[in-house]
Protein backbone atom coordinates (compact mmCIF):
# COMPACT_ATOMS: atom_id res chain seq x y z
CA UNK A 1 0.00 0.00 0.00
CA UNK A 2 1.56 3.50 -1.32
CA UNK A 3 1.58 6.33 1.44
CA UNK A 4 -0.98 9.36 0.30
CA UNK A 5 1.89 11.21 -1.05
CA UNK A 6 3.18 8.55 -3.62
CA UNK A 7 -0.39 7.75 -4.30
CA UNK A 8 -1.00 11.65 -4.94
CA UNK A 9 2.63 12.12 -7.17
CA UNK A 10 1.56 8.59 -8.96
CA UNK A 11 -1.93 10.43 -10.14
CA UNK A 12 -0.24 13.52 -11.07
CA UNK A 13 2.01 11.88 -12.96
CA UNK A 14 -0.68 10.06 -14.89
CA UNK A 15 -2.41 12.95 -15.72
CA UNK A 16 0.53 14.82 -17.25
CA UNK A 17 1.19 11.36 -19.10
CA UNK A 18 -2.59 12.20 -20.49
CA UNK A 19 -1.05 14.98 -22.54
CA UNK A 20 0.54 14.91 -25.77
CA UNK A 21 4.59 15.39 -24.59
CA UNK A 22 6.75 12.90 -23.11
CA UNK A 23 6.26 12.84 -19.16
CA UNK A 24 8.45 11.42 -16.98
CA UNK A 25 9.09 11.25 -13.05
CA UNK A 26 12.62 11.44 -11.64
CA UNK A 27 14.28 11.15 -14.31
CA UNK A 28 17.99 13.56 -16.09
CA UNK A 29 17.26 15.52 -19.03
CA UNK A 30 17.45 13.62 -21.97
CA UNK A 31 19.83 13.82 -24.95
CA UNK A 32 17.14 14.77 -27.05
CA UNK A 33 13.89 16.57 -26.27
CA UNK A 34 10.50 14.81 -27.83
CA UNK A 35 8.67 16.85 -30.42
CA UNK A 36 5.74 17.54 -28.73
CA UNK A 37 7.84 18.47 -25.69
CA UNK A 38 9.14 17.13 -22.29
CA UNK A 39 7.73 17.30 -18.99
CA UNK A 40 9.76 15.68 -15.86
CA UNK A 41 7.98 15.50 -12.53
CA UNK A 42 9.85 16.40 -9.03
CA UNK A 43 8.27 14.98 -6.12
CA UNK A 44 9.50 18.50 -4.49
CA UNK A 45 8.95 18.90 -0.91
CA UNK A 46 6.03 18.23 1.48
CA UNK A 47 7.37 20.93 4.14
CA UNK A 48 6.00 21.10 7.77
CA UNK A 49 2.49 20.23 8.31
CA UNK A 50 -0.02 21.74 10.42
CA UNK A 51 -1.34 19.46 12.65
CA UNK A 52 -4.70 18.94 13.86
CA UNK A 53 -5.33 16.81 17.08
CA UNK A 54 -8.69 14.82 17.45
CA UNK A 55 -8.40 13.46 15.32
CA UNK A 56 -4.76 13.13 14.59
CA UNK A 57 -4.20 14.92 11.18
CA UNK A 58 -1.36 16.35 9.38
CA UNK A 59 -2.10 18.71 6.30
CA UNK A 60 0.64 19.61 3.97
CA UNK A 61 1.16 21.89 0.92
CA UNK A 62 3.40 19.54 -0.78
CA UNK A 63 5.82 21.11 -3.47
CA UNK A 64 6.60 19.31 -6.72
CA UNK A 65 7.98 20.72 -9.52
CA UNK A 66 7.31 20.13 -13.15
CA UNK A 67 10.10 20.45 -15.40
CA UNK A 68 8.78 21.59 -19.00
CA UNK A 69 10.86 21.63 -22.08
CA UNK A 70 10.37 21.91 -25.64
CA UNK A 71 13.08 22.68 -28.64
CA UNK A 72 12.48 23.97 -32.32
CA UNK A 73 11.70 26.67 -34.47
CA UNK A 74 9.12 28.14 -33.28
CA UNK A 75 9.66 26.65 -29.56
CA UNK A 76 7.82 29.82 -28.16
CA UNK A 77 4.33 28.88 -29.61
CA UNK A 78 5.18 24.97 -28.70
CA UNK A 79 6.02 25.98 -24.67
CA UNK A 80 3.14 28.13 -24.56
CA UNK A 81 0.86 25.40 -25.90
CA UNK A 82 2.46 23.39 -23.64
CA UNK A 83 1.75 25.15 -20.42
CA UNK A 84 -1.68 25.59 -20.94
CA UNK A 85 -2.33 22.15 -21.65
CA UNK A 86 -0.61 21.39 -18.02
CA UNK A 87 -2.99 23.90 -16.65
CA UNK A 88 -6.12 22.51 -18.21
CA UNK A 89 -5.47 19.21 -16.71
CA UNK A 90 -5.00 20.22 -14.04
CA UNK A 91 -8.12 22.59 -13.95
CA UNK A 92 -10.01 19.45 -15.14
CA UNK A 93 -10.18 17.81 -11.80
CA UNK A 94 -8.30 19.86 -8.89
CA UNK A 95 -8.31 16.82 -6.45
CA UNK A 96 -6.98 14.20 -8.73
CA UNK A 97 -9.76 11.89 -8.16
CA UNK A 98 -10.53 12.70 -4.74
CA UNK A 99 -6.98 12.08 -3.51
CA UNK A 100 -6.21 15.81 -2.47
CA UNK A 101 -8.25 18.72 -1.19
CA UNK A 102 -6.59 21.30 -3.97
CA UNK A 103 -4.08 21.33 -7.00
CA UNK A 104 -2.56 24.52 -7.93
CA UNK A 105 0.33 25.39 -10.38
CA UNK A 106 1.80 28.28 -10.20
CA UNK A 107 3.21 30.36 -12.91
CA UNK A 108 6.40 29.35 -14.86
CA UNK A 109 9.59 31.40 -15.11
CA UNK A 110 11.14 30.56 -18.52
CA UNK A 111 14.67 30.65 -20.33
CA UNK A 112 16.25 30.07 -22.91
CA UNK A 113 19.42 27.59 -23.19
CA UNK A 114 21.49 27.42 -26.25
CA UNK A 115 22.42 24.25 -27.49
CA UNK A 116 25.99 23.77 -29.43
CA UNK A 117 25.09 22.70 -32.81
CA UNK A 118 21.31 22.23 -32.48
CA UNK A 119 17.85 24.47 -32.29
CA UNK A 120 18.06 25.89 -28.40
CA UNK A 121 15.78 24.82 -25.44
CA UNK A 122 13.31 26.96 -23.65
CA UNK A 123 12.26 25.35 -20.68
CA UNK A 124 10.83 26.58 -17.16
CA UNK A 125 10.44 24.85 -13.87
CA UNK A 126 6.37 25.24 -13.07
CA UNK A 127 5.68 24.79 -9.19
CA UNK A 128 2.63 22.45 -8.37
CA UNK A 129 0.75 22.72 -5.10
CA UNK A 130 -0.66 19.54 -3.88
CA UNK A 131 -2.93 20.43 -0.47
CA UNK A 132 -3.55 17.22 1.32
CA UNK A 133 -4.18 15.85 4.88
CA UNK A 134 -2.86 12.23 6.55
CA UNK A 135 -3.35 10.51 9.65
CA UNK A 136 0.37 9.25 9.59
CA UNK A 137 3.73 11.43 7.98
CA UNK A 138 5.37 7.95 7.13
CA UNK A 139 2.02 5.69 6.01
Amino acid sequence: MHSPRETILTALHARLSALPATALRGEVLPERVPANGLLILRDGEPGEPEVTLSPLAYHYQHSAEIEAVVQGADRDAAFDTLTASIGTALAADRTLGGLCDWVEAEAPRPVDLPVEGAASLKAAVIPVVLHYSTADQLA
